[in-house]
């Protein structure tokens, strides 16, 4: 990792030097547009529009503008704004980490100590797990003053940007002003849901499928060239049409939980059904005595590599 910024962190009179890399990354498959005639690279320029040169971006400059008027600000502008130049990044204030809403949470960084002793570091790191409290911090970076979480993850402090106030939006729904009645037996049939669902939390068990069909299908088409059936790739994925049919809330509830429950208690019943045909020595002895008419069956399988071998050859 490479950091992308540098300071120290301070409250009071501890000044902890830090250097600040990005805690995550996109993994989704990188594309460009292209002329679908040619399969040409599509680019785009930045034209002026009152000479109609084409700009080069470091004769570029920003503005703002009212309506009427528009303001140039120019990199000498933004680099003499006080913020811009610190390279600080202050606490607040320390509050419950409970207090802190999911919702604000933005981009992460990690924090590694960039002084000779770590010491300062570890301190304030193990304080904030006793107190179990999140440093809430105020630090420039990319010309735009952030407000951010300061908290413990493992043995690294992370520093996570949050949303200003006005940057979330009142989740005003007419619909939630309703007065819903909810039976006990909903509860509870809601509740054994849950359970039935109850698991712990490991992210590494998820992946985006998306991509990976992506990337499959890149691969194939380097290696196959654009005459390539999707559907050969990935399979038939065809979705039941639910429509618009309004369901039982009650009887959603006892399917689900009985849905589940079998998956849970008679799922490791039928998994050792089927693994049985699979694992039965007659299965495999019956195999040779067909012999002579199973690898009749195979020879022309057989065949087809080496019939793709020669097309690629010529």
């Amino acid at each position: 990792m490479r950091a992308i910024w540098k300071g120290a962190l301070t409250f009071g009179l501890v000044n902890v030097p830090v250097k600040v890399y990005s805690a995550t990354e996109d993994h989704d498959v990188s594309l460009h547009q292209v002329h679908n005639k040619d399969g040409g690279r599509i680019r785009y320029q930045r034209v002026c529009e009152i000479d109609g040169e084409v700009v080069p971006y470091q004769d570029i400059d920003k503005a703002y503008d009212d309506g009427d008027k528009t303001v140039v600000l120019t990199k000498e502008d933004f680099a003499a704004l006080p913020a811009e130049k610190s390279r600080e990044i202050d606490v607040v204030e320390f509050v419950p980490s409970d207090q802190v809403d999911l919702l604000t949470l933005d981009k992460a960084y990690y924090l590694e100590p960039d002084s000779a002793s770590p010491k300062a570091y570890v301190l304030l790191r193990k304080t904030l797990e006793q107190t179990d409290r999140t440093a809430i911090v105020r630090f420039s970076l990319r010309q735009k003053t952030r407000l951010a979480a300061l908290r413990v993850r493992g043995d690294v402090l992370v520093l996570q940007t949050l949303l200003w106030a006005d940057e979330v939006r009142e989740a005003a729904f007419p619909a939630l002003d309703e007065t819903v009645r909810i039976s006990a037996k909903e509860l509870e049939l809601s509740a054994s849901l849950v359970e039935s669902f109850a698991s712990d939390f490991d992210p590494s068990e998820f992946t985006d499928e998306y991509q990976q069909e992506l990337r499959i299908l890149i691969d194939a088409k380097l290696e196959q060239g654009d005459a390539l059936d999707t559907s050969e790739t990935f399979g038939d994925h065809e979705e039941e049409d639910t429509g618009g049919e309004v369901i039982d809330l009650m009887e959603a509830l006892r399917a689900s939980v009985e849905k589940s429950r079998a998956a849970r208690g008679g799922g490791a019943k039928s998994a050792k059904k089927d693994d049985a045909p699979a694992k039965k020595p007659a299965a495999k002895k019956s195999a040779p005595k067909s012999d002579a008419k199973k690898p009749a069956a195979k020879k022309p399988a057989a065949k087809k590599p080496a019939a793709k071998k020669t097309a690629k050859a010529s």
